[in-house]
C-alpha cells in the first residue's frame, strides 16, 4: 500500500507540470479525481471537477519555485 502511495504521490508531482491552461486543467482533472477515488465514484467526479477548476483558473505564475533544476 505504501509502495502504491509513494507511486501516485511521484506521479502528480511530475503529472502537476503545465505551462498552458488547457494542460493545468487535464492535471488539475488527474490530480483531484485520484485523490477523491478513496471516497467513491462521487468523490472521483468532484475531485476532478475541483482540480480542473483550480488548473484552470491558476496563472502559470501564480506559483512559481524558481527555475526548475534541469535547466
Amino acid at each position: 500500500m505504501l509502495r502504491h502511495l509513494a507511486i501516485a504521490l511521484l506521479v502528480a508531482l511530475v503529472g502537476a507540470c503545465g505551462n498552458t491552461r488547457t494542460e493545468r486543467g487535464l492535471t488539475g482533472a488527474g490530480i483531484g479525481a485520484a485523490g477523491g477515488v478513496l471516497l467513491g465514484p462521487p468523490g472521483l467526479i468532484a475531485g476532478a471537477a475541483a482540480g480542473a477548476t483550480t488548473g484552470v483558473l491558476t496563472e502559470r505564475d501564480d506559483l512559481y519555485l524558481g527555475r526548475p533544476v534541469w535547466d
